[in-house]
């Protein structure tokens, strides 16, 4: 609508529930943000919240993260988050906030191609949710771009789930990784390199300013070019994609749902930031060449 009249909207939300503002960090990792960008632009983003409301509507913030295939990184990622987000929550003079961290895995890195892989993968980006802290852990389906959803694919993901849970005895893991040093320095380093970009957010007149004028979008672009280089010079890999594909996989005609970007001919204010799977390109290629 405008700004006024959404702020009006969220006012009433925000005064009538609780647990009621999401900050989707995952947005940033699977449109192709780096770590850091990712805390940064995330702790930036809750802060417009705060600035509005005032430190009152702390309690009422939770957040969404998506973890991708680093593993080790991706459990420093949510730890970091969390000193973040307290020492923000610091200098607003709020104490025993909880940080309320829903983490998925990230869609940026699955697959069409072999895509029974995306199994593998999403099963090692629970563990980074699970050991990295995180309140609540979804799994999604390993079909879930392609295929509409379905019986047999939320079963999978969810024996996923309780095999880490009860089979590798995950549930009580919540410390795991504390006095790991491996994990604390990544953590450490995550932590005041982000702190570095949102102290520039803010300088530069805030989150919601940066939006607006591209600045945001464009920073996660130049990343989003160097990760695509880096896939198709294979310094990133996707098995089953970019590295010892099978020929004679066949996707063309097992597609539901279509499982690419949409592009949308419609003038925004702010320029849309859109999630987009690594592999794209490479299987758009693959699939105009099955029929050939």
């Amino acid at each position: 609508m405008s700004l006024k009249e959404d702020y009006r909207k969220l006012e009433n939300i925000v005064s009538e529930t609780n647990n009621s503002i999401s900050i989707s960090g995952d947005l940033y990792q699977n449109a192709g943000a780096t770590i850091t960008q990712q805390l940064a632009f995330t702790l930036a983003h809750a802060n417009e919240y705060l600035n509005h409301f005032g430190k009152e509507v702390a309690s009422k913030i939770n957040f969404k993260f998506a973890a991708s295939g680093n593993y080790f990184f991706e459990i420093a990622k949510l730890r970091a988050f969390r000193v973040l987000w307290e020492t923000l929550l610091d200098e607003y003079d709020v104490n025993n906030i909880e940080t309320n961290i829903f983490t998925q895995p990230s869609l940026r890195n699955k697959t069409l191609y072999d895509y029974n892989v995306n199994m593998l993968r999403t099963t090692s980006e629970c563990m980074s949710a699970i050991l990295g802290g995180s309140n609540t852990v979804s799994n999604i389906s390993y079909d879930t771009m392609y295929h509409k959803s379905n019986e047999f694919g939320e079963r999978i993901s969810r024996n996923q789930l309780l095999i880490l849970q009860q089979e590798s005895y995950l549930k009580e893991s919540q410390n795991y990784a504390d006095g790991s040093y491996y994990i604390e320095s990544i953590t450490n380093q995550l932590a005041e390199k982000a702190l570095t970009i949102f102290k520039q957010i803010e300088d530069a007149g805030g989150f919601l300013h940066q939006l607006k004028s591209g600045v945001i979008q464009k920073k996660i672009a130049e990343n989003v070019l160097k990760e695509e280089e880096s896939f198709k010079n294979k310094n990133i890999v996707l098995l089953g994609t970019n590295m010892q594909p099978n020929n004679e996989d066949k996707m063309k005609h097992d597609l539901e749902l279509f499982p690419f970007v949409k592009q949308r001919n419609i003038k925004t204010i702010i320029i849309p930031i859109n999630r987009k799977r690594l592999s794209e390109s490479l299987e758009k290629e693959r699939l105009a060449q099955e029929d050939v």
